[in-house]
């Protein structure tokens, strides 16, 4: 596998009651860069995420994150290795604060807590509190550091399991639609701050629909439809290519907010 790529997948297949829903997909993540796949409704966008992060099984092909074969391997494993998979619908602890939504996603603290006689616990809980506060001020999201997750908004929630994989030390983050439902004022700033991650490392794999915001703010493009991708490149490459238009065009004018 290229050594620059922090995810890769060979001829990725799945299968629904015989219906190929991914069919032989081939979709690399550069280290450090935002990737973007996207394709009309139906198109095996989330199917592929899904089956890339554990949570489908394969029937075909390999994903690999690095150097590691991580083909059909359990969402725990694939997380507990640096990939960390967010949802279009937002999945934190809603009754515990912002804060401590933070404090039980760092690796081992469960582990860390049956050190509490020792004392060496209090040092390493300070360590993470302190971690905690400087991701909230980065995502900025300080000033709602004891507030429940409950009442944050759209937009806070997916900022705050961002936080919560930078807790993790996630090195890719698989992200389905982070935008959706969010203000574009908000969008923009989350994006921001992706590039920011970017810049220190951090891989992002992206499904969205609002080509209009999220496409200047990535890397490359693949583009799915009928479980295959159809084409692949930069912005400009993707919006000149006859294929996408023609997909998009013959997609509902509702699917898509998109300027091809």
């Amino acid at each position: 596998m290229n050594e620059m790529r922090a995810l890769q997948t060979q001829n990725l297949s799945k299968f629904f009651d015989g219906l190929k829903a991914l069919n032989r997909v081939n979709i690399g993540v550069e280290k450090g860069s935002i990737t973007l796949v996207i394709g009309p409704n139906g198109s095996g966008k989330t199917t592929f995420i899904n089956t890339v992060s554990g949570f489908y099984r394969a029937d075909e092909g390999k994903v690999f994150f690095e150097d590691k074969d991580i083909t059909n391997k359990p969402p725990h494993e694939i997380s507990r290795l640096g990939i960390v998979r967010t949802f279009q619908i937002p999945q934190p602890l809603k009754k515990m604060t912002v804060l401590e939504n933070l404090l039980i996603a760092p690796k081992g603290y469960g582990e860390n807590i049956l050190n509490t006689i020792s004392g060496r616990w209090m040092r390493k809980e300070e360590e993470i509190v302190e971690r905690a506060f400087k991701i909230l001020e980065f995502l900025k999201l300080d000033h709602l550091w004891d507030s429940e997750a409950q009442n944050l908004s759209g937009g806070q929630l997916k900022l705050l399991e961002v936080a919560r994989a930078m807790m993790k030390d996630a090195q890719l983050i698989i992200m389905d639609e982070p935008i959706a439902g969010v203000n574009p004022m908000l969008s923009h700033d989350m994006l921001d701050r992706f590039v920011e991650l970017k810049k220190r490392g951090m891989s992002f794999l992206i499904v969205e629909h609002r080509l209009d915001i999220v496409l200047k703010y990535t890397d490359y493009i693949y583009v799915m439809a009928n479980g295959s991708v159809i084409a692949e490149g930069k912005e400009d490459d993707i919006l000149n290519n006859p294929k996408v238009v023609e997909v998009y065009l013959g997609a509902q004018d509702s699917e898509v907010e998109c300027g091809v």
